[in-house]
């Protein structure tokens, strides 16, 4: 069991978030300011979404994109950059016709929704192994779609972090890395408490860990108030970590979190009293498999 944990701090996310907490960072300059703030409180890893700095509405704009990366490698040449696949799976059935798209979809193809990746060259990115109800909207990841991803993500030499929100999931996954899709050792992100995947509890993290490959490299995070709770359980079972904004507004019950900072902080203090180190950058690559910086 290690006793050095990655935190991996998730900035922002896609939700509705800006205004139910203003620390929400929204503008390509604010991502990647709080990046480098998240950085120097002790993530060894920072994932990115982006958001049109004009609406606060989810995008995923190349442009964006590019800013926010440039703005951090201007600084912070050692943080791991993790940027989001998840953008473009959006589907809201239509009404009266269900099979035509209705307002508040976003389902595009593979392609474009792995864009910026093939673009970008991050070290990381996510691949959500994941067709769920996604709170009222489908998340739409079909396996032919997750295979034309997983080739596009592989051909820009980047490592997918497999996001899995349920049991099922994680047997698609598996099945990908039989067919060599995916690639040995891979790197998972148990993600709990999104409605209507897998609970936040204990008893669900462990079930899920169970079923990962022998050889997984994996992290897990909660949603809300479980977003501490469920650190601490998959710190103590030798898995990393995940807080941020995306994830969750508050630092404590009633206290909205006010910076992307604030959290990595309380969990680098959590993780001191199970008598574990947050990883540094460095660190972070030699556990999730990454090349060493040149």
């Amino acid at each position: 069991m290690s006793r050095t944990t990655v935190i991996t701090c998730a900035l922002t996310g896609s939700f509705d978030t800006p205004r139910k907490n203003p620390a929400v960072p929204v503008s390509p300059k604010a991502i990647a300011q709080s990046a480098l703030e998240a950085a120097a409180a002790g993530a060894a890893v920072v994932h990115i979404h982006v958001r049109d700095p004009e609406t606060a509405a989810p995008s995923m704009e190349l442009a964006h994109y590019r800013e926010v990366v440039e703005r951090i490698r201007e600084r912070n040449e050692s943080v791991i950059l993790n940027l989001t696949t998840g953008a473009g799976g959006r589907f809201v059935p239509g009404d009266p016709d269900p099979s035509v798209a209705g307002p508040g979809t976003t389902f595009v193809s593979p392609e474009t929704r792995t864009r910026h990746v093939a673009a970008l060259r991050p070290e990381i990115c996510t691949l959500d192994i994941a067709t769920m109800n996604f709170g009222e909207h489908l998340f739409l990841n079909t396996p032919a779609h997750l295979r034309a991803m997983a080739a596009q993500i592989r051909e820009a030499g980047v490592k997918p972090e497999i996001e899995v929100f349920d049991l099922g999931q994680i047997e698609l996954a598996r099945h990908l890395i039989t067919e060599g899709h995916l690639a040995r050792p891979p790197l998972f992100q148990i993600c709990l408490g999104i409605p209507w995947g897998a609970p936040a509890t204990p008893e669900a993290l462990v079930a899920m860990r169970a079923r990962l490959p022998e050889d997984a490299i994996w992290s897990a995070f909660g949603i809300g108030r479980e977003e501490f709770p469920i650190l601490a359980v998959a710190a103590g079972m030798g898995g990393n970590v995940r807080v941020g904004l995306e994830d969750n507004l508050y630092l404590a019950r009633g206290v909205l979190a006010p910076s992307n900072a604030a959290l990595v902080e309380k969990a680098v203090s959590l993780l001191a009293h199970l008598d574990r180190e947050p990883a540094t950058p460095d660190e972070a690559r030699a556990i999730f498999g990454l090349a060493p910086r040149g």
